[in-house]
């Protein structure tokens, strides 16, 4: 559908709607940066949690925890306008790779204690409340 207002007879687009466009893609372009940026922060914290519970020998997941923190989502996303299937599926894949990423600390932590080069790496608080981190 065109619209005598965004097209010129030519078929271009009206400079004003291409600035706008380029004023929001600018503006999606910054969300999606601070999104990557967000995403690698959360993920240093599970590598973390990974790490605690490898040391400990708690397994990589917690069905329990992490049905909490979808049915939270959920609930923020109705919140923020934002479908809540979208979140919980985003959610989900943060989740299966977080595990991946457990499982696979796990493995190397086990191969470092049978090889006697692990340590308990420090830590300030038990995070075993919070095992599907």
């Amino acid at each position: 559908m065109t619209n005598s207002n965004t097209r010129t007879g030519t078929g271009d687009v009206d400079p004003a709607v291409r600035a706008e466009l380029a004023r929001l893609r600018d503006s999606i372009d910054n969300i999606d940066a601070a999104v990557v940026h967000m995403l690698a922060e959360r993920f240093k914290c599970t590598q973390q949690v990974g790490r605690l519970k490898a040391v400990h020998q708690l397994p990589p997941a917690d069905p329990a925890r992490e049905a909490s923190q979808i049915a939270r989502l959920r609930r923020l996303a109705e919140n923020a306008k934002l479908d809540p299937a979208f979140a919980e599926k985003l959610l989900g894949f943060i989740i299966a790779e977080v595990i991946r990423h457990h499982e696979r600390i796990a493995d190397d932590t086990a191969n470092d204690t049978a090889n006697g080069s692990v340590s308990a790496p420090p830590t300030t608080e038990d995070d075993t409340s919070r095992p599907g981190e």
